[in-house]
């Protein structure tokens, strides 16, 4: 039987309508090479439209926030990075992430001052748009995904297909794609205009560390994702309760556990080194990473509690601390049983499953979310695109619907537009896609659904371009636009979670089988 399905894989594969057969053909290195140059020359075209906050002071936007932290890294000392002075107004785009994006502010900073000097003068380059000016900062990420993420995936692939793995040699090359062609961490980056791609790569490093069962480069890529950016706290408990779950079954489990940590307090400490002087500088940088004053939410996010404003006055009925504790609470209680299932039975499978339900979680419930935030969701769903195709097809729609408003701000819909037909002319390439093997497929679904849903989608995205909302509902249309895509967020949590317990079931019946044997 066994031999009989790979007869039919490679049958499959060999078709010559399977076009990423013939991306394969001359092996995994130069094929993946040729993706990654087709990538990179869609990240250029991107790069070429209008970005966050482009001649619109006085503040401007997420790129002026990027230029600002390079200026404040280069002209002052490691100390006074995170502290408000008159050469560092935090009102003014202040540092609000961990140390290792301030590091990474300062090597492009250098770059940029070796270049251009007066992109990042102290406080007379506020709002520098050069055309130079521009051109490097645009490198600059273009730089990041080519050292870190593109890498990252390389490992991932060649890690997630390895060993037992069965099924088409141009399974990976569509899953490769999938991958570095995500139009939403694209249109962010390179449109939006951030560094996503750093920490989502040390975390794709991470996750190919423990597919491989390197727990300890897993610990340490991971720890680095975190000090990178604090939403990577979002796959902190799928990755906690696995390798607490896989020590638990080793002989000296306490060791296990107090090795791992050693090297997360390592890593931490290596990274806050100059931070660890004093309290006082500890707990300065810390509470730059925490704006609990700005409120639960800011812009139109699809999550919990901005969709269910229409309703409830959160920040009118409930304090601060009051508000803090709630998504506390709903954090921790959407996320346990993904926690629960990894720490009883902990699997690889599981693990993929659980990154993705505990960063919907964070995602749905935690505080103060931002749109830019469903990023971190896609990345464990573009991990299981072969597994469920349907699934991650659904989420990148409405991950892509969900960001629609802010790409309209940065006046970014061609690119938008641009990149969601890509995806789709992608991901229905003949012999990439698998559907025929997932449970969550339109066949398995009253199709009419889907059909509307989408319709639902498609008719928002016109309205919004074409349509003024009512004087007394200015934000009309972005609610809807919420509420539609956090209905379909919350399904998809709902069914991942049981796709997690049914993990049991399935290593249960390859024990059987291995008993068997």
């Amino acid at each position: 039987m066994e031999k009989r399905k790979r007869t039919n894989a490679l049958k499959d594969d060999v078709n010559e309508d399977n076009i990423w057969w013939l991306v394969v053909q001359r092996g995994l290195a130069p094929s993946f090479i040729s993706i990654s140059l087709f990538a990179l020359l869609v990240r250029v075209a991107v790069s070429l439209h209008p970005y966050s906050g482009a001649g619109k002071p006085p503040k401007y936007g997420d790129f002026e926030a990027q230029r600002h932290w390079m200026e404040i890294t280069i002209n002052l000392p490691a100390s006074e990075w995170y502290r408000n002075s008159t050469a560092n107004d935090l009102s003014y785009w202040g540092l609000d992430y961990p140390p290792l994006t301030a590091y990474q502010s300062y090597i492009h900073g250098l770059i940029l001052r070796n270049f251009l000097p007066d992109s990042v003068s102290l406080q007379t380059s506020h709002g520098h748009e050069s055309y130079l000016g521009k051109l490097l900062m645009r490198w600059t990420v273009l730089s990041s995904d080519v050292l870190m993420l593109f890498p990252a995936v390389f490992y991932f692939i060649v890690v997630y297909y390895s060993g037992s793995r069965t099924g088409c040699k141009s399974d990976w090359a569509w899953h490769v794609a999938m991958i570095l062609l995500n139009p939403c961490l694209i249109l962010i980056d390179h449109g939006h205009f951030q560094y996503n791609c750093i920490s989502l790569g040390l975390t794709i490093g991470a996750v190919a560390a423990i597919l491989s069962d390197k727990d300890l480069l897993a610990c340490f890529l991971f720890s680095l994702a975190l000090n990178h950016k604090q939403m990577c706290a979002y796959f902190a408990p799928a990755f906690f309760s696995y390798l607490l779950g896989k020590c638990l079954r080793r002989r000296n489990p306490l060791l296990e556990v107090l090795k791992l940590g050693f090297v997360v307090i390592g890593t931490f400490s290596i990274v806050w080194w100059p931070y660890l002087q004093s309290v006082d500088a500890f707990l300065q940088v810390l509470s730059r990473l925490a704006p609990f004053e700005r409120g639960i939410y800011e812009d139109y996010v699809a999550n919990f509690w901005c969709t269910s404003s229409v309703l409830i006055k959160w920040k009118r009925l409930f304090t601060i601390p009051s508000l803090k504790l709630l998504s506390l609470g709903a954090t921790v209680s959407a996320s346990l049983p993904s926690m629960v299932q990894q720490i009883w039975a902990p699997s690889k499978q599981g693990f993929l499953y659980g990154l993705l339900n505990s960063s919907l979680s964070f995602y749905l419930f935690s505080y103060q979310v931002h749109e830019k935030s469903i990023l971190l969701p896609l990345l464990p769903a573009s991990f299981l695109a072969i597994d469920e195709p349907f699934l991650f097809k659904w989420m990148m729609h409405y991950a892509l619907l969900s960001m629609f408003p802010l790409m309209c701000r940065d006046e970014l819909i061609l690119p938008y537009i641009s990149l969601s037909a890509l995806f789709i002319l992608l991901y229905y390439a003949p012999g990439g896609r698998k559907e025929k093997r997932d449970a969550l497929s339109p066949s398995n679904l009253k199709s009419f659904v889907v059909v509307f849903l989408v319709l639902c989608s498609l008719v928002l995205h016109v309205v919004y371009l074409v349509v003024s909302p009512p004087e007394k509902y200015p934000f009309l249309f972005e609610a809807m636009i919420m509420l539609l895509c956090f209905s379909q967020f919350l399904f998809i949590t709902g069914y991942t979670n049981i796709k997690q317990w049914m993990t049991l079931k399935d290593s249960a019946l390859k024990n059987k089988e291995k008993k068997h044997l």
